[in-house]
């Protein structure tokens, strides 16, 4: 399972601070930062449990960040064609 979250993180020291807490937070989750993107995004990854976005996003608010589920546009364009074209079938 991955989730992928828009963040405001700035700073790599910023990061990795967010990604012990995680990591310390939630067991069998696997994070990193790419700060180079323009969302700022966050991935997370667990091999064996669903991950948890609500309480992924309170604990980096709690940290004083901001953080939103970042939708794959691919993935929704898709969903979304499956459907229209399910109707006219």
């Amino acid at each position: 399972m991955v989730e992928i979250f828009k963040t405001n993180v700035e700073k790599p020291n910023q990061a990795r601070i967010l990604i012990n807490l995680i990591q310390l937070t939630f067991n069998g989750y696997a994070a990193t930062f790419d700060l180079e993107d323009c969302d700022k995004v966050l991935r997370i990854k667990s091999a064996d449990c669903e991950i948890c976005a609500k309480s992924v996003i309170r604990v980096i608010r709690q940290s004083g960040f901001q953080a939103e589920i970042l939708e794959d546009e691919n993935q929704t364009t898709t969903l979304y064609s499956t459907k229209l074209s399910s109707l006219f079938q």
